[in-house]
């Protein structure tokens, strides 16, 4: 006799974000990418639908990386010193479908940007490529505020997705987002409870929850990745079981995680064991987007080329493309 397969049944889908306009939605951008939507646990497809693919984004920054490895910054390092340029090649040759800009020449530590001059640099991303944008501040709360508001403004009409809103640093970002129609990313330090209390002050302002992404923040390969994923997962399951402020879509850094890591960057010659700089570096970005995709993740932020293109072969083998 033929057993049957035990199938969960979900009460409650993961919200969609639309990220990006078009000109008839008011925007420049020449596509739109949605995310979320799940009606199952990742990649459950007998249980239900995955309406659409984990969307892999690239990080580009306002200045030259100060911290990445020369295996890093190979395939860019004739573009760094231009964000417009870093973001067409990421586009025309690495076919991102969406961009993570990072201010990191806003911070006292990395040149102290103004909010003028940050605004004429995010400005010229958008005049460069048609790919929605996902705009980051440097985790400077009170500079951040500046800046993002200013960037906010330029980019009005774009429906980018700006963060990161915090439990104690979130309104000025909500009422830019509000103002100006953008979607916002809500961080939380590992923490279900946190992550849900920041949603909920963020939805009190009058933001949809539909316009809400989760930053749960991850830990690289090796380095606490089972904690972030149980906490992604706890999350996940919630949601699906009807918690409305935890059912947005998550949003990883797996780029930035994976090259803190000293196996991904250290150099070869003190690390004969651990293999080539050149395999070991993306291989090591590769798997923590893997393990985070099991998770539940939504948007991954990428870094390395040969990473991002594994990724998305992963992606579509498991989806049946």
């Amino acid at each position: 006799m033929a057993l049957e397969l035990l199938k969960e049944r979900w009460s409650n889908a993961v919200n969609t974000v639309t990220i990006g306009a078009t000109k008839e939605e008011g925007g420049t951008r020449t596509s739109i990418v949605k995310a979320g939507g799940e009606t199952c646990l990742p990649f459950m497809l007998n249980e239900g639908g995955m309406p659409h693919k984990p969307v892999l984004a690239m990080e580009i920054f306002d200045i030259a990386p100060q911290d990445w490895p020369d295996i890093l910054k190979e395939p860019f390092k004739d573009v760094y010193e231009d964000p417009a340029k870093w973001a067409k090649r990421c586009v025309d040759e690495h076919k991102a479908e969406l961009l993570c800009l990072r201010l990191q020449g806003t911070h006292s530590d990395f040149g102290n940007r103004s909010a003028d001059e940050t605004a004429k640099v995010v400005k010229s991303v958008l005049d460069a490529v048609g790919v929605p944008l996902i705009i980051l501040g440097t985790g400077d709360e009170e500079k951040d505020n500046i800046v993002l508001a200013k960037t906010s403004e330029v980019a009005k009409g774009e429906r980018c997705l700006l963060g990161d809103a915090t439990e104690k640093n979130y309104k000025t970002l909500t009422a830019s987002c509000l103002a100006d129609g953008h979607n916002i990313i809500g961080e939380s330090p590992i923490d279900i409870n946190i992550a849900k209390q920041v949603n909920i002050l963020i939805s009190d302002m009058g933001l949809g929850s539909e316009r809400i992404v989760i930053n749960p923040t991850i830990g690289a390969l090796g380095y606490g990745m089972e904690y972030a994923y149980s906490i992604m997962e706890r999350a996940r399951l919630a949601a699906l079981n009807g918690d409305k402020m935890l059912s947005m879509p998550f949003i990883c850094f797996i780029g930035q995680e994976a090259w803190r890591a000293k196996e991904a960057k250290g150099p070869e010659s003190e690390h004969r064991e651990w293999g080539p700089e050149s395999k070991r570096g993306p291989m090591w970005e590769f798997i923590t987007a893997v393990s985070m995709l099991q998770a539940g993740a939504d948007i991954l932020i990428m870094r390395h080329p040969k990473a991002l293109e594994e990724t998305r072969k992963y992606i579509n083998n498991l989806l049946g493309a």
